[in-house]
């Protein structure tokens, strides 16, 4: 397969995000709906794809028992598949997957591109019901270096911790990849959600670009927000999905994200004051 990069030198990296809909429960259909998701990418010349959390697993699940009948390990057949569908590309691909680790589960992600596995993220903040399936992991999130940049890997409540955005901009990400699985909540009309007004906050406190995959369908009876966005280091959307697409694809300048300068005399992270922030806070 011929690179699917875009033209040498440009600098431009193309981003796409695809919401899918798995099934809960059904690993097979899910793992093929993913690589399906992946070849369109790859027509489409990507050079980051984001899917969505939990996509080989579907998110509802009954019990322990059926989530457990769903995972896998990072050395699973698939990812071999999906390492060589990515064959002579520089393409790289973040999902989510229901990981096997024995004793334990976890709602992780991985980073894979022509070479295999490159990095698992086990989800650290884990959400309502998750709690009732999933460990959460101890490690914390990753900052992966990429032939298109530095990417860092959140899972969905992640993101909604300050945290944990501002620590992968201090270890040097360029973007935020976000799997993610939003649940549909009641907003104000004409607000957008708020998981993207946080995603947003979080882009421009960082001056990073931030890619969001949420998911699609209808899973026993929960609708999702259909959330996917890409933000750029301002914070401005660049690209959403709507009611006629669930899949974006967004062209970045990724390395801008390099550049904290906010005026002649300001830095976005020089002029943090982290000897401050640990002090006790008077109570007056």
């Amino acid at each position: 397969m011929t690179s699917p990069l875009l033209p040498e030198g440009t600098g431009i990296t193309r981003v796409v995000c695809e919401q899918l809909a798995p099934q809960v429960g059904e690993l097979a259909h899910n793992m093929e709906l993913a690589l399906d998701a992946v070849r369109r990418a790859l027509a489409d010349r990507a050079d980051i794809v984001v899917l969505p959390e939990l996509t080989t697993s579907g998110y509802v699940f009954a019990d322990a028992d059926e989530a457990r009948r769903t995972a896998i390990t990072a050395a699973d057949a698939f990812f071999t598949d999906l390492s060589d569908l990515l064959a002579g590309t520089r393409t790289v691909v973040v999902l989510g997957f229901c990981e096997d680790d024995g004793p334990a589960l976890y709602n992780s992600a991985a980073v894979v591109d022509a070479s295999g596995v490159r990095a698992v993220y086990r989800k650290t903040h884990l959400w309502d019901r998750e709690t009732l399936f999933f460990t959460p992991g101890e490690r914390m999130a990753p900052v992966v270096t990429t032939p298109h940049g530095r990417v860092g890997v959140l899972i969905c409540y992640d993101l909604e911790f300050p945290e944990m955005p501002r620590r992968l901009a201090t270890a040097g990400a360029d973007l935020i990849v976000v799997p993610t699985n939003w649940p549909l909540e009641q907003r104000p009309a004409d607000e957008r959600p708020a998981e993207i007004i946080q995603a947003q906050a979080a882009a421009r406190a960082n001056g990073l670009y931030i890619a969001c995959a949420d998911r699609g369908g209808t899973e026993r009876g929960q609708a999702w927000t259909q959330g996917t966005a890409v933000i750029n280091q301002y914070g401005w959307l660049t690209a959403t999905a709507d009611g006629q697409s669930q899949r974006i694809v967004a062209d970045l300048f990724l390395r801008l994200s390099r550049e904290k300068t906010l005026s002649p005399h300001n830095d976005l992270l020089g002029d943090r004051r982290p000897d401050l922030y640990s002090q006790e806070s008077p109570q007056l």
